[in-house]
């Protein structure tokens, strides 16, 4: 049966490095517990879906307020293995987070895709999800 727990320790953070960095293939596997516990100052939260003794899927998320959609639960990487696609666990990740948002009395519960992610883009409007805005960004630094 998998089960859901927010990573803790050092090592089960860099646990969640091998699916994160199919979403995230930019961050180098030796600085990935030195960003997250960076993140983890600043709210983060790293939490990943086990079954069969394996990391299925993973999400990064945090919880702000802001004026246009009150009290936010952030979901900043929800990625499931490619290899296990299919199979439940990005849905079971996708609700736990969404309970997550409840409990905590959040107002919304939001996230941003890359343009170039259809599949994710289809998985987010069979959950309901609706598309809400353009995000824009302004490069500061080269890369």
């Amino acid at each position: 049966m998998p089960d859901i727990r927010v990573a803790q320790t050092d090592a089960e953070v860099a646990a969640c490095y091998p699916v994160m960095a199919q979403l995230r293939p930019h961050i180098d596997e030796s600085l990935f517990v030195a960003q997250v516990r960076t993140q983890q100052a600043q709210g983060y939260l790293l939490a990943a879906l086990h079954d069969e003794g394996r990391i299925r899927a993973v999400a990064g998320y945090r919880y702000y307020h802001n004026l246009v959609s009150g009290h936010v639960l952030y979901v900043d990487d929800l990625v499931t293995d490619e290899n296990q696609r299919s199979k439940g666990y990005g849905d079971r990740l996708f609700e736990w987070l969404v309970l997550q948002a409840k409990s905590r009395g959040c107002d919304t519960f939001e996230l941003d895709s890359g343009v170039q992610r259809h599949g994710a883009h289809r998985f987010y409007l069979l959950h309901r999800m609706d598309i809400s805005s353009y995000h824009f960004r302004l490069r500061l630094k080269p890369g």
